[in-house]
């Protein structure tokens, strides 16, 4: 017995998992994602990964500006898919939707729920400094993330994981799970727990503010926060009126002022301990390690980078 899949997604964390359904006996029968924007000012359209991947293999795509109409509520129904995979698709699923018969909504999602309900589970459990994390399949229900779970896998979070390389191992596992997941639905022995409400915490969306650099943190909560924005958005400091993107740091046991430059190394004070810059990016530049930006801008140790934030404001 094959299953009649629509798939729905948008980045490229959902493209090994869509490889894996298709690449199994069941059928795509299609694929959402949301639609294509304009980049550069209008220059050129950007497709989703998943847009992209699903053109490759000729799956038909299917991306509104809306899904809680008439329309595609209809669409859906007549498309009369057997399960509808969700991955990070970027919009809720209608609860008229959910509640069309013989359609089972699932998905897979980035946490050990009920943490990390929400947008940004991968970089908030970085940031938060866990020590593991984990890839859930839930069925979908009307409240944000909070339909009860089928399986999950947990995952380590080492001091040195940033987000790519989680995002890429969870995607991964997201794989193995599902393909699991539509075997137990294929032979109706779906299972599901129900979350523990008290135990939900919220993975809000990253807001573009939260990567500007605060010296006055301890250097281990700094080194979470680059890992976790790396490579998107990013996080960045003012030096002399230029803005520096860290791209990789590590914490060192030093003591100094919050925002000093403690030495020649780029090693940066902070509330406690200090950040040892290794892997930074000029604006407008390309990325070096701190030895070759060194070279060509000798710094001042004593320097407190908190002064340049009262330049800029």
């Amino acid at each position: 017995m094959s299953l009649k899949i629509l798939f729905m997604g948008t980045p490229f964390f959902a493209v090994p998992i869509l490889r894996a359904i298709n690449e199994t006996k069941n059928k795509v029968v299609e694929v959402y994602t949301q639609p294509p924007r304009k980049k550069n000012r209008g220059q050129k359209i950007n497709f989703s990964a998943i847009h992209e991947y699903s053109k490759s293999i000729n799956i038909k795509v299917r991306h509104p500006d809306k899904l809680n109409t008439k329309k595609e509520f209809e669409y859906i129904k007549n498309l009369c898919p057997d399960v509808v995979v969700v991955v990070a698709y970027g919009k809720i699923i209608p609860k008229n939707f959910l509640n069309i018969e013989n359609i089972k909504f699932i998905n897979v999602h980035a946490s050990l729920l009920p943490k990390w309900r929400g947008a940004a589970p991968i970089q908030r459990a970085i940031m938060n400094l866990d020590k593991k994390t984990g890839v859930s399949i839930m069925k979908i229900a009307p409240k944000l993330d909070a339909g009860p779970v089928l399986i999950s896998s947990e995952l380590k979070i080492l001091s040195d994981t940033n987000y790519e390389d989680l995002s890429n191992r969870m995607s991964k596992l997201g794989a193995e799970l599902i393909l699991k997941s539509l075997e137990l639905i294929k032979i109706n022995k779906d299972k599901y727990t129900n979350q523990d409400e008290k135990e939900a915490s919220y993975a809000k969306k990253i807001d573009k503010s939260e990567s500007k650099i605060n010296w006055n943190d301890k250097a281990k909560k700094i080194i979470a926060k680059i890992n976790a924005f790396n490579p998107n958005p990013g996080c960045w400091f003012s030096l002399m009126g230029s803005r520096i993107k860290i791209i990789k740091a590590k914490e060192v046991t030093l003591d100094g002022t919050p925002g000093e430059i403690l030495d020649n190394s780029f090693t940066i004070g902070c509330s406690e301990n200090a950040v040892k810059i290794v892997e930074l990016k000029k604006e407008g530049k390309q990325i070096v390690n701190a030895n070759e930006f060194l070279k060509g801008n000798a710094l001042k140790v004593g320097y407190n980078l908190n002064e340049d934030d009262q330049l800029s404001n």
